[in-house]
Formats: structure tokens, C-alpha cells, sequence
């Protein structure tokens, strides 16, 4: 517990501070960063199914996504508007299962030639994909404070389903899948998810012009009195983010529990790897992003 809660006050400053303060080139090679190691971790899980996934040719494409979405965001104004950001999003979706498959004809073992690449080209669209929706929001007008409350409402859900379900939870959602999630937990997960995301919409006024004030955003980075939402639509955006997040992370613990291990990874002291980290956010991620790029192509 101890070592969980060090990693936590070492790393979220650092996480806010990269999503509020940094330029929009530095959050790609951030996001860039984190999805090689996750990929990793991913590709090293495969393995425990049988499967010799292609290592090299899945970082390298993941490489070149991040580094065009670096060099895109790296003026005053992001060139990968939203549209542009769904053709390239597209066209890297449609052509990795034949760059992989491509690759994978050199195999001597032909038989293992699907399996490899079925798992390198899931590697880049479970992971690489949602990470770049990440980088692409934070483009969009008031992306630094949706990413925000994007964290806070996946990060409150998370610590109340686990003290909730630890200390209260009686009935198991999952027991094959994950023993220890429970309904008390997943409730109060959403809940807290409510409340955190009413009361940053509530006050994001202030909230935006404090944030201004110290200088950790820019205007357009926040989120001011004429573009405040109704909080109607909000609370209904925040329980879908907060339910995407619950399958995100029984997503990664039925890959996890196939492959018969308890975490991802040892990355993170106290948290176990990258994967276990980033699992809700792989999900709820693209519902906020869906979210914001509707409101912007309308």
C-alpha cells in the first residue's frame, strides 16, 4: 500500500502537469512513451497464449503514429484538427492488419503467421489508437480541461470502488474474471465519478480561471462561462465515462487472467505495469473523445 500511494504522489503531479502546462508536441511523445511500454507489456502477455507476436515492426508503426501526431501539434495553432486527425486515425486502422500480415509472410512457420499479427495489429488499435484520441482532445477548444476531468472522474471511480468494494462489498460482478470488483464498488465507483465531474463542471469557471492565473493554461485550454455545457448532458457524459472505464479495466483483467498473471508488468511499484495503469482510460478515452469531436465537427 505503501509503495502504491509513493508512486501515486510522485506521478500525478507530473501526469497534470504534462496535460495542462506542456505543448501539444511534448504530450505525443509523452503518450508516444507510455503506448510503447504498454505495447510491450501486451506483447509479453500474448506470448503467455502461444503466440510470437512481431515485437519490432508493432513498435516502429506505433512510433511513426506518435511522432505524426507530434510534428502536427507542434505550432501555435494544432495543424491535426479533428477531421484530419480521423483520416489519419482511418487510414492507420485500416492498413495495419496488412502491414502485419505482409510482414508476417517471412515466418517459416506459416501457421503462426495469422496469430502474430492478429495480436500485433489488436496491439496498436486497443492501445496506440485510444492513446492518439488522448492527444487529439487536448487540440480541441478546452482539451486541457476535458483531459482533466477526464483523469479526476476515472481516478475518483477507481479509489472508491476499491475502498468500497473492499470494505462493504458483498456481491461479486465478475468472479472469473475479477474476483475482487464487486456491485457495491462499481456503485460507488459511479457515483463518485457523478460528484467529481458535477462539481468540475459546476465550478469550471473559476476552476479555468485559476488555472489561468498560475499560468498552467492557456485560455483556449479551459473552460469559460459562455462555453459552459448544461450539466444535465454532463452528468450522463460522466456515468458513461465512468462505466467505460469499470469494462476497460475487466477488459485487461480477463487478458490478464487468461494469460495467468496478476499484473501486467512491474513498472509502476505498488501498481504493477503500464497496462494496469492506463486500462480504463483505454476505453473511456475514446467516449470523451467522441464526445468532443461530435461537438466540434457539428
Amino acid at each position: 500500500m505503501l509503495k502504491r500511494i509513493a508512486t501515486a504522489v510522485v506521478l500525478i503531479p507530473i501526469v497534470l502537469a504534462v496535460i495542462l502546462r506542456a505543448p501539444v508536441w511534448v504530450l505525443a511523445i509523452v503518450a508516444g512513451i507510455v503506448a510503447l511500454l504498454t505495447i510491450h507489456e501486451f506483447l509479453k502477455l500474448t506470448e503467455l497464449y502461444g503466440v510470437r507476436p512481431m515485437g519490432w515492426p508493432t513498435h516502429l508503426f506505433t512510433g511513426i503514429f506518435f511522432f505524426i501526431l507530434a510534428i502536427s501539434g507542434g505550432g501555435e495553432t494544432p495543424l491535426l484538427s479533428t477531421g484530419k486527425f480521423l483520416i489519419v486515425m482511418a487510414f492507420a486502422a485500416a492498413i495495419v492488419p496488412f502491414l502485419f500480415l505482409t510482414r508476417a509472410m517471412r515466418n517459416e512457420d506459416l501457421s503462426s503467421a495469422y496469430p502474430a499479427a492478429a495480436a500485433s495489429a489488436f496491439a496498436f488499435t486497443y492501445i496506440a489508437l485510444p492513446m492518439g484520441m488522448l492527444v487529439q482532445l487536448r487540440q480541441q477548444w478546452a482539451g486541457a480541461f476535458y483531459l482533466l476531468y477526464l483523469l479526476l472522474v476515472v481516478w475518483a471511480g477507481d479509489i472508491f470502488a476499491y475502498f468500497v468494494g473492499r470494505s462493504i462489498g458483498r456481491h461479486l460482478m465478475s468472479p472469473r474474471i475479477s474476483p475482487k470488483k464487486t456491485w457495491e464498488g462499481a456503485i460507488a465507483s459511479i457515483l463518485a465519478s457523478v460528484g467529481v465531474g458535477w462539481l468540475l463542471f459546476h465550478y469550471s469557471l473559476p476552476l479555468s480561471s485559476a488555472l489561468l492565473r498560475w499560468g498552467l493554461i492557456q485560455r483556449r485550454d479551459g473552460l469559460f462561462g459562455l462555453e459552459q455545457p448544461e450539466m444535465g448532458p454532463i452528468i450522463l457524459l460522466t456515468i458513461a465515462l465512468n462505466v467505460a472505464a469499470q469494462f476497460g479495466d475487466l477488459v485487461e483483467s480477463l487478458i490478464k487472467r487468461g494469460a495467468g498473471v496478476k499484473d501486467s508488468g512491474a513498472i509502476l511499484p505498488g501498481h504493477g505495469g503500464m497496462l494496469d495503469r492506463i486500462d480504463a482510460l483505454l476505453l473511456a478515452g475514446p467516449v470523451l473523445w467522441f464526445y468532443a469531436a461530435w461537438h466540434v465537427m457539428q
